[in-house]
């Protein structure tokens, strides 16, 4: 489902470089939940970007789904987000004026699916979380955080996406509602979804099948 071979992002301010990411060379299967971990700095979150095609690496090949990313035009990379992957934000980038309807329904709305099965997708991604259907009108700046994280959630498997990328899901959470996330995700998983997550560590050992672990932006263990 991903393979990364000697993957480098180098920011360049001025006449100075720094090197995010370093030779990264990995592969994830396909229904396989895996947490990417390490210090601030690591590289954890440039990495993430790059496998959800929001960013392209410096140097190195990164294949998705037998797709090579780096050969791709921009409004490709945006179908391939649109098609086949769920993000999950650490601070859930819920629009705080919008209804948590439209706000699951957003992804359909690039993907150009139809008002109608919008709705009606977006209705059943809700209910999939346990979001009570009288709150669907409410804006997300009316909701708890626990019902915001579950809106979320709904936002990142309303396309039906075969990947999701979660970048530090449960930062902001207490740990009852962190363990819940990551039950939606083993869920998705246990559907034969892929995961992956970027995480402190916080029940990365009790969900994930494997751990990536970054230093300095390379791997210093698998």
């Amino acid at each position: 489902m991903i393979e990364c071979t000697n993957i480098s992002k180098i920011y360049k301010t001025g006449d100075e470089e720094n090197a995010a990411l370093k030779n990264v060379s990995f592969r994830i299967e396909k229904g396989e939940f895996v947490a990417i971990m390490g210090p601030s700095g690591s590289g954890k979150s440039t990495l993430m970007h790059i496998l959800g095609c929001l960013d392209i690496p410096t140097s190195g090949a990164y294949s998705l789904d037998k797709h090579d990313v780096s050969k791709l035009s921009d409004d490709e990379l945006a179908k391939i987000r649109a098609d086949k992957i769920g993000f999950v934000f650490q601070a859930f980038n819920l629009l705080p004026r919008t209804t948590v309807l439209r706000n699951v329904m957003l992804p359909l709305v690039y993907a150009g699916i139809s008002r109608q099965d919008r709705e009606r997708m977006a209705r059943t991604a809700l209910s999939g979380v346990g979001f009570p259907k009288d709150r669907h009108y409410h804006h997300s700046n009316q909701i708890s955080g626990g019902q915001i994280q579950r809106v979320a959630i709904a936002r990142a498997l309303v396309n039906n996406p075969s990947i999701i990328l979660a970048d530090e899901p449960t930062g902001n959470l207490d740990p009852e509602n962190a363990h819940e996330v990551f039950g939606y995700l083993q869920e998705f998983h246990h559907d034969g979804g892929t995961v992956v997550v970027v995480t402190h560590g916080r029940f990365a050992d009790q969900f994930a099948d494997r751990i990536i672990l970054l230093k300095d932006g390379q791997i210093s263990e698998s």
